[in-house]
């Protein structure tokens, strides 16, 4: 693997996100494992945050339970907001 994403997240990037990550907004939901793409970025390093869409077959797994809390606080199920320790190159 000769490409420049070892250790660097970039928008474009897929990525998967590191194990015992929770939800920012529900931290009883587990995002480990979850994948998908960096839509932007947010902030300066270190505080940077990162905004990564899931993948479809992500979505389409996700916990009923956790589809509608988010429909009921009106917050994207489809994307998350994490920092770069929480996420690994896909």
């Amino acid at each position: 693997m000769s490409n420049s994403s070892t250790g660097k997240l970039a928008v474009g990037s897929r990525v998967r996100v590191r194990e015992g990550v929770m939800s920012p907004d529900f931290t009883d939901v587990s995002f480990a494992g979850w994948t998908g793409m960096i839509l932007e970025l947010n902030g300066k390093k270190p505080n940077q945050k990162f905004i990564i869409e899931f993948d479809d077959a992500v979505i389409a797994a996700m916990p009923p339970d956790y589809l509608q809390r988010c429909e009921e606080q009106r917050l994207l199920y489809t994307m998350a907001c994490l920092t770069a320790e929480q996420l690994e190159a896909a």
